[in-house]
């Protein structure tokens, strides 16, 4: 992997590129012959996993990678990036990212998310660039008033500062690109990414207690974690448990490269939700995991958690008419996926 690369092409600047979405994507980008430039300063991330992506893509593709050791919200380091490179779009991953972290860190999620993002943009601006793909979440539609939930459904309030900012951030992108035609900006609320690359060389890999429920039952499938906490089995579900849009995270990598290639000649601001368009429970995964891995997840019902709602589900629909961009894996795939990461790397990058 080169420390300098002279950009020929098309070039990506991926930020967070060294995390979970991120190193996916910069995969996809890869096989799609673009030149990448990860700009990641690793709070969240292990550098292991720029090895693993230039282990699946191979060395020639891998000499299209360039890796920048930096926080996104140091303008210097930014400058020094779109001076070095001829940066055609960028694709903003990068931010805090624990719901729980942020009811307790409020300031320093409002400070990091929504600040690097207007660093980022103040140099996009400086520098000529203004292709920009936003990493968004479906929590931005809070508590739906129906569903499946399209594009059109109104945003509500969020239940955390984490959505706060996806939500915040939102809304300055548009203003954004309302002031300026010559941007074109495209906002991707993911639904619930899990899996992981076929390989088994790169998956999801959280520092500390994992907030989110695959990476959690893997923990607890390879005898890291005693058992799976169920957060309430009383909502009107099927079985009582959370029903919710898990996307592989090899489907949503494919997302962001539609976007870039439907983005080449617009302008302006647009939005696409990306998920299965389908709804499974907390239960459904746990038994579609244990199916994967061979053994029984155990697993105990918690009481409810404050802002949780009970089922939420996407309509990706305009994204395939668009973008040309459906999902193509299942839950078992994603399970499969998962533990083939899992059972692989039992303690994530780190062995």
């Amino acid at each position: 992997m080169n420390d300098k690369l002279d950009a020929n092409g098309t070039c990506v600047l991926v930020t967070g590129g060294a995390g979970f979405i991120g190193s996916h994507t910069v995969v996809c980008l890869l096989e799609q012959g673009k030149e990448v430039v990860i700009v990641d300063d690793l709070s969240n991330a292990n550098e292991k996993a720029l090895d693993r992506i230039a282990q699946i893509v191979g060395e020639e593709a891998a000499e299209r990678i360039t890796f920048v050791r930096a926080d996104v919200n140091d303008r210097a380091a930014l400058d020094a990036i779109f001076e070095e490179f001829d940066i055609d779009s960028v694709i903003h991953f990068a931010g805090y990212k624990a719901v729980g972290e942020s009811v307790e860190k409020p300031i320093e999620y409002y400070s990091n998310n929504i600040g690097n993002t207007l660093t980022l943009v103040d140099a996009m601006r400086d520098h000529g660039c203004k292709k920009l793909i936003f990493s968004s979440s479906a929590t931005v539609y809070g508590d739906p008033d129906a569903l499946p939930l399209t594009e059109e459904s109104p945003k509500k309030m969020c239940t955390n500062p984490y959505g706060w900012t996806k939500w915040m951030i939102e809304e300055i992108l548009r203003s954004v690109a309302f002031a300026d035609p010559e941007w074109d900006i495209v906002l991707l609320r993911y639904f619930n990414p899990i899996g992981a690359h076929p390989s088994g060389l790169i998956g999801e890999d959280p520092k500390g207690i994992p907030n989110n429920l695959l990476p959690y039952v893997s923990q607890v499938a390879v005898g890291r974690r005693e058992a799976v906490h169920v957060f309430g089995n009383d909502y009107d579900t099927p079985d009582g448990t959370g029903v919710r849009d898990y996307i592989h995270v090899m489907d949503l990598a494919a997302g962001h490269v539609a976007a870039l290639n439907w983005m080449s000649d617009k302008s302006g601001c647009e939005v696409f939700n990306l998920g299965t368009g389908t709804g499974t429970s907390v239960l459904q995964i746990i038994n579609a995991f244990s199916e994967a891995c061979g053994h029984e997840v155990p697993y105990v019902i918690e009481p409810r958690r404050p802002g949780d709602v009970s089922a939420n589900y996407a309509d990706c629909s305009k994204a395939a008419e668009l973008l040309g961009w459906k999902a193509q894996y299942n839950v078992a795939d994603m399970c499969r996926d998962s533990w083939n990461w899992q059972s692989h790397n039992p303690n994530g990058f780190e062995g």
